[in-house]
């Protein structure tokens, strides 16, 4: 009886359930130990990680209802998904919420809500559906990319304006999911030639307009403090402000691709450890004071010194108290989703499930490989969290619900006949 209760409750491939747990546990274990800063704010060990915990299980409740609906009734939301996404993320640029200069989060039910995390779930739903509605017996037509690129300019360029390195996240998914769902090479090479020439004319965009913002900042407030001229100063706010509020996280880009291209190693007794690399710095030395094996769980010291070392830098913290053998665990661990995922998809006859499926497993694993970059020094700091293990609100319960549905696709997705050399997957039959 009870092994049947669990059965009807689990129910989909069991492999991705076993990841899922597995990262959940790692993750109550890091938050809690990663907490500190958090901890001495709110005068309380136990309330950072009980409110993670919180989170967790409503996340586990989101994904369980988002596991029990069918797989073809995405398709419906999608439309709805794409319009509230792109409404929500322009509201964000004018009336957001800012955090660290950003404004990304709108307040919601007493919490801080990333619009864009919507948005990345909504873009590979329309992705999946353009591919799979326009294959042919030679690959997506032609007009797919076309229908593709215009879903992603209403989407794409709110989300750059505040998060560039969400941004490229949910391109690089897009572009990985159009050849999977054999867009023309020509298109996509196309494609690499003008994305490159972006770039190229970006980072010069950047490096010239970060240092004018940069100097204008530092005017305004030499302007301010002086109040030499009232009018002269209110005017000289006014139109740095008009500059500031359309590049104002310019600055930040620059600063961030200086810091990672003047990477180099340095004496000890000239390492920055509190100015601007200090967060990379301290991160450096979690790793390397893991001496391989570990200090512990709980036993971190770089946590007290590592900002949002509960968030963006836990892959150092899981490094310095797990060592190489748990970081790598941990890395496996967002493999084998990948794998399976792309297993339950093969097995998919319809091609809307599948693409769905691998859209969102790459996006999760994807977001988890530009977190450990990030904490190894192999990556500029971009503030992408590390997914279903960092401390977090509505994102963990988005990328929760994004597990439910791959769930559902290896649970409701009609199944292809196996041929005469392929082996029955248990796991895989619907529940």
């Amino acid at each position: 009886m009870i092994n049947k209760t669990l059965g009807n409750l689990f129910k989909g491939d069991k492999v991705i359930w076993m990841v899922f747990f597995f990262l959940c546990i790692i993750s109550v274990i890091e938050v809690y130990s990663a907490s500190s800063q958090l901890t001495y704010k709110g005068g309380s060990y136990i309330a950072p990680v009980l409110k993670h915990v919180w989170i967790l299980l409503m996340g586990i409740f989101c994904m369980l209802v988002t596991m029990n609906i069918k797989c073809k009734y995405f398709k419906i939301v999608t439309p709805f998904l794409l319009l509230v996404s792109f409404l929500m993320l322009i509201w964000v640029l004018f009336a957001g919420h800012s955090t660290n200069g950003a404004s990304r989060w709108i307040g919601f039910l007493g919490m801080q809500f990333q619009p864009s995390e919507i948005a990345k779930g909504a873009l590979i739903l329309a992705t999946a559906q353009i591919l799979s509605a326009m294959q042919t017996e030679h690959g997506a037509d032609k007009l797919a990319f076309r229908y593709i690129l215009f879903v992603c300019l209403w989407i794409v360029v709110p989300i750059l304006l505040e998060n560039f390195s969400t941004a490229i996240l949910i391109c690089s998914v897009i572009f990985m999911m159009m050849v999977i769902g054999r867009v023309p090479m020509q298109q996509l090479g196309k494609l690499i030639g003008v994305v490159a020439v972006v770039i190229a004319v970006a980072v010069l965009v950047v490096f010239v307009v970060g240092e004018q913002a940069d100097n204008e900042e530092q005017s305004r407030q030499n302007t301010l403090v002086e109040q030499v001229d009232v009018a002269g100063a209110q005017e000289q706010e006014e139109k740095q402000g008009a500059f500031t509020s359309i590049f104002h996280r310019v600055g930040t880009w620059r600063n961030r691709l200086t810091d990672f291209a003047d990477s180099k190693d340095l004496p000890p007794d000239s390492v920055d450890l509190i100015g601007k690399g200090a967060q990379k710095n301290h991160a450096r030395i979690a790793i390397v004071s893991s001496n391989v094996i570990g200090r512990g769980p709980g036993n971190s010291v770089e946590r007290d010194f590592l900002y949002q070392a509960f968030s963006d830098f836990i892959y150092a913290i899981i490094i310095e108290e797990m060592g190489f053998f748990g970081a790598l665990f941990v890395a496996m661990l967002y493999i084998i989703l990948l794998f399976r995922t792309g297993r339950i998809a093969s097995r998919c006859e319809n091609n809307f499930p599948a693409f769905l499926a691998m859209g969102l497993a790459l996006l999760l694993v994807t977001q988890a490989l530009f977190n450990m970059c990030v904490a190894v020094g192999l990556a500029p700091v971009t503030g992408q969290p590390l997914p279903l293990i960092s401390k977090g609100g509505t994102s963990t319960m988005i990328n929760c619900i994004y597990v439910g549905v791959i769930l559902s696709v290896s649970r409701s997705a009609k199944k292809r006949e196996l041929g005469p050399n392929e082996q029955d997957d248990e796991s895989l039959v619907v529940a």
